[in-house]
Parts: C-alpha cells; sequence; structure tokens
C-alpha cells in the first residue's frame, strides 16, 4: 500500500496542488488584490482553520506543508478532505489525521525543546522516513543491503585537498572563462514550461536575467500569466499559481531566488556566503563535487559540479516550523551561446511541487525592459 501511494503520489499531488493554488482564495484570502503587500501575509491571514501553524509566511507555510507530504510519502489529500481536489475551502475540514498530525506537531517540539535546546534535530520525516506508518521493528535490508548515500547531506566527509576556490576557478574556466564572462550585462531566452502547475502541460516560458542577480520568469499558463522576479533583494510570485495576489519570498526561498540569479552571472557566486566547504558525493552513479556554502554553523547551499567542472545541481534549505526543508535544482543540456556554455533545461524538485525549464533560444546582451524585474502586479482572485 505504501509503494502504491508513492507511484500515485506525482500525479495525484499535482491535481491536489493546482486544486489549492488556484481556489485558495476562496478558502480564506485576506489581502487586497489591488495594493501591493508591504509585508508578506501569514498564513493565518490566507487559510483558515490554521492552530498551529501561525506567524509565519505563507510560503514558508506550504514549504511546511512539503515536510508533511514528504515525510508520509503521500500527497495532500492524505491527510486533508478528499473534497478538496474539487473543492479548496474543503481543505479546511479538520480531519481525524489532522488532528492527529497536530498531536504530532506537538510532540515533536517537545521532543527538540527538551533535549535539543529548541532546535529543530527531530522532524516528521525523523520518525515517518516517507512512510505514513513510522517504523516499529529493524528492517534486515536495509542492514544489510548495499548502502545508500543521500547527494543532498547538509553534512559530508571534507576534502582537504580541494579548496573551493580551486572548485569555482574550474567552473568559470569550463562555461567559459572570467573575461567572456564579464561581457555578459543581460540575457533573455524563450523555451517551454511544465509542472505540478501546469498539470506537467508544456506551456512557453520567457526568462529575463540581468547583471549581477536580477531574474525574471513569465509563464504563459492557460488561465493567465505567472510571474516570478527578483529585484536584487526582494523577490515575489503572482499568478494563477499563488495562493495569494501577490506572493512575498521570504527566509530560504528568498535566499534561493537570489542564488539562482547570481548563477546567471556566476562570477560572483564565492561572495555569496563566508564560509566554504568541499566534499565528494555521486548523483546517478557520477561522481562529483560538492562545494556547501554557509554564514556561520548552518548549512544554506550545496553546489554541485561534475568531472567536466560543469555545475550540475544546487540545493538549498528553508527554514520551517517542522525542520529544514530542501529544494533542488538540477541543470543540465549545457549549450555554447556567443562563447559561453549555460544550461538550457532545469528542473526545480520541492517537498510540494516539482517544475521543468526547457529552453530554445538564448540571447545575450540585449535590450530589456527595466521594470521587467520589479514586483509585479498582483494577479485577480480567481474563482472557485
Amino acid at each position: 500500500m505504501i509503494h502504491e501511494a508513492r507511484r500515485v503520489f506525482r500525479g495525484a499531488t499535482a491535481f491536489a496542488v493546482v486544486c489549492l493554488l488556484s481556489s485558495a482564495l476562496a478558502a480564506g484570502q485576506a489581502a487586497s488584490p489591488q495594493a501591493p503587500q508591504t509585508d508578506p501575509p501569514m498564513a493565518e491571514d490566507v487559510f483558515t482553520s490554521v492552530a498551529l501553524l501561525r506567524d509565519i509566511p505563507v510560503d514558508t507555510f506550504f514549504e511546511t506543508m512539503g515536510m508533511f507530504a514528504a515525510a508520509m510519502g503521500n500527497d495532500c489529500t492524505f491527510c486533508h478532505s478528499s473534497d478538496a481536489y474539487f473543492d479548496a475551502e474543503a481543505f479546511a475540514i479538520p480531519t481525524p489525521r489532522i488532528m492527529r498530525a497536530r498531536q504530532m506537531i506537538v510532540m515533536m517540539n517537545t521532543i527538540n525543546e527538551t533535549y535539543f535546546a529548541g532546535e529543530s534535530r527531530v522532524t516528521c520525516f525523523t520518525c515517518h522516513g516517507g512512510n505514513s506508518t513510522p517504523g516499529e521493528e529493524p528492517e534486515l535490508a536495509l542492514q544489510y543491503g548495499p548502502p545508500t548515500e543521500n547527494p543532498n547531506a547538509r553534512d559530508f566527509a571534507v576534502d582537504p585537498r580541494v579548496s573551493a576556490d580551486q572548485v569555482f576557478d574550474r567552473y568559470l574556466e569550463a562555461i567559459g572563462g572570467t573575461e567572456q564572462l564579464a561581457q555578459i550585462s543581460n540575457f533573455s531566452a524563450t523555451g517551454i514550461y511544465s509542472g505540478f502547475d501546469t498539470a506537467f502541460a508544456e506551456v512557453p516560458v520567457e526568462i529575463f536575467a540581468n547583471s549581477p542577480d536580477q531574474s525574471a520568469m513569465i509563464v504563459h499558463q492557460f488561465n493567465g500569466n505567472s510571474v516570478r522576479t527578483y529585484d536584487g533583494s526582494g523577490g515575489w510570485m503572482a499568478g494563477p499559481d499563488t495562493p495569494v495576489p501577490l506572493l512575498t519570498l521570504t527566509g530560504g526561498n528568498l535566499r534561493r531566488a537570489r542564488l539562482q540569479a547570481l548563477l546567471s552571472f556566476p562570477t560572483g557566486i564565492r561572495d555569496a556566503f563566508s564560509q566554504w566547504r568541499v566534499g565528494r558525493t555521486a548523483i546517478e552513479a557520477r561522481e562529483v563535487r560538492v562545494v556547501q556554502g554557509s554564514n556561520g554553523d548552518q548549512a544554506l547551499v550545496n553546489l554541485f559540479f561534475d568531472e567536466a567542472g560543469l555545475m550540475v545541481r544546487m540545493v538549498s534549505w528553508t527554514e520551517t516550523p517542522a525542520g529544514l526543508v530542501p529544494t533542488q535544482v538540477d541543470y543540465a543540456d549545457y549549450r555554447e551561446v556567443s562563447g559561453i556554455k549555460m544550461p538550457f533545461r532545469w528542473t526545480v524538485t520541492q517537498t510540494y511541487m516539482q517544475m521543468t525549464v526547457a529552453l530554445n533560444e538564448m540571447r545575450l546582451n540585449v535590450e530589456i525592459d527595466p521594470t521587467t524585474f520589479d514586483q509585479p502586479t498582483p494577479s485577480a482572485a480567481l474563482a472557485p
């Protein structure tokens, strides 16, 4: 039963997420669609029946929901009413599993406060591990089977033979060299987007980037444009796929938007964090170097480079009331554009959704309206 649930997770979650995002306004929207928000609304301002996960921004609320889904290895309606597939208001129904989940949150917080000084050392995933029911007895196949390694792990053995500077220098040389990269001031690109928010249907997408750290993506969805921008300090989303007319990015989501913008012009990426360390791991049986950036004790990003020196993955984390939640961005299909190698395909995987961009054209040093990177216009509320 557990494995069967995992097989249907992708499609079922896609439907649930689309239903929730496109109709969430009917389930307790409180923000005005006309006035841009200076402060992000809290979860309890937008969704009804929020009992414990209060005083956190909406984007963090969704990351927390993603933690629950990942920990249980199932989709949203495993805990929520199945009526929520077609009626967003049904997400507020206090089902027995929701009531149980609230008890588990209290238990988790108590354990962390009592034994780990309030740090999120024990999370939902600690016990559930992707199963709806926590394991109670040893699994011999795990004990005596081949060891598995999570390449995205925050803790890894440091390789003292290689410095982060050496990895970054090789990366910059592999994609064209610092002199060539310095000649790029911006770029625009077009391609195809598909993801949970389009039910995996392919739709047109436009990408814009401006040096050193501004980015914009416009997804032309069937029911309106989804606009995602980062202007160098703030990040936002607006469109039919957002639970509020204007979703302000915070915390780890904002940091990831900045990192993705910086990676468009990667000569400055090594200055993004104060500390770096290097290790080795494998992605799909390919050996890669992992370079981890942090400010202080907490790891904030892992960057992965293949044998050719190209960046193939970025993993960053968002802190939520249920623990740190990862987002994985995979880069592939590097092509040469005016002497620079750029990834033409990237896949973003989060605990609550996944999306892929496949570019077909990229132009460097073009004229881009500066307002492209501004806070987008809030979208109008969609009818449920």
